[in-house]
């Protein structure tokens, strides 16, 4: 039998950071072996906050391309390709916003939680149909599952119902795609007010060295009323035992030390910057490898592309044949 099949990605706004590891990356590395999986570098989507700058964006997937590989997506089992090369997914962007009305776009809540951040108020075409475009990236490739973060559930029940509005109308093409949120959910920045942003400046991102994630944990907001070591603490409370929780290192022991004031914050600071060290340890080796080969990284883009191109012309087959628009070939 086929191997079921995953399509995930990234906007290439910039490095990715921990939020975006335990959001989907680690769920991504873990199944990449038991799926057909793809890994979507959308720079088309990038534009959606990007258009009058694109060299951002095209700048960016190198950046976003050696952190999948740095932190262990297998370029052997995972087909890693550029949104904008295939041509597909431009196609059923089209063919969906038939589908789809403008109030259920508007009334989208990520749409409008990040047009309230960035301070829009007069949405683009592309900004506002962006949930359409990633519906067209899920379904190219008649993706079963989909690792995302959690605000990014309600694009896929938008899929799943442009998905099933489809079928109904034209015949049974795509499968009906699911959503696979990382355990953590959303990861606080070292802030421990917003979720971790490059935009927010609150972010450990993947390619920092250790002296820098040692600085940016040494910020990390803890118990405001633990002024003392002597003072018992709150770990519910302590950015620096959020982080102990959400990737399992030793939580409940560093709950209950904190709650008896058996350890102080510097001390739980420094042990959680050594254990995400460690994490990034074998990543750094990878990115120096990949860094010190920029070829390797193309030619593993160019390879992907070329393959979801191909999934995308058999989908497109399948799609004009269901439209009664396969007229002659060319």
């Amino acid at each position: 039998m086929e191997k079921r099949r995953i399509l995930t990605g990234d906007r290439p706004t910039g490095r990715l950071h921990l939020g975006h590891y335990v959001g989907t990356l680690a769920n991504r590395i873990r199944l990449q072996h038991d799926y057909d999986t793809l890994i979507i570098i959308a720079d088309i989507q990038g534009l959606t906050t990007d258009f009058e700058d694109p060299r951002r964006v095209s700048t960016a997937v190198r950046e976003v391309a050696l952190d999948y590989l740095a932190a262990g997506l297998d370029p052997g089992v995972a087909t890693i390709f550029i949104q904008s090369m295939v041509p597909a997914i431009a196609e059923l962007t089209v063919i969906y916003s038939m589908l789809t009305t403008v109030n259920a776009l508007r009334h989208n809540p990520t749409i409008k939680s990040e047009a309230q951040q960035r301070g829009y108020t007069d949405l683009s075409y592309g900004f506002l149909g962006y949930p359409v475009s990633e519906a067209a990236d899920i379904t190219f490739c008649r993706a079963h599952l989909v690792p995302v973060g959690e605000d990014q559930l309600p694009h896929i029940e938008l899929t799943r119902k442009l998905v099933r509005r489809f079928n109904q109308l034209y015949g049974q093409v795509f499968p009906v795609p699911e959503g696979l949120v990382g355990r953590a959910g959303r990861l606080v920045g070292i802030d421990g007010q917003n979720k971790m942003s490059k935009s927010l400046n609150n972010a450990i991102f993947l390619s920092d060295p250790p002296e820098t994630v040692s600085e940016k944990v040494g910020l990390m907001v803890t118990d405001p009323q633990r002024v003392h070591k002597r003072n018992p603490g709150r770990p519910e409370v302590c950015t620096v035992y959020t982080y102990c929780d959400v990737f399992g290192f030793d939580a409940e022991s560093v709950a209950e030390s904190c709650r008896r004031a058996e350890v102080g914050c510097v001390q739980c600071k420094r042990k959680l910057a050594q254990e995400i060290n460690e994490l990034l340890t074998p990543m750094r080796a990878r990115r120096r490898y990949y860094e010190n080969r920029p070829d390797d990284i193309f030619e593993i883009l160019r390879s992907g592309t070329s393959r979801a191109r191909q999934l995308g012309e058999e989908t497109m087959a399948m799609v004009r044949e269901a439209l009664s628009f396969n007229y002659f070939r060319l």
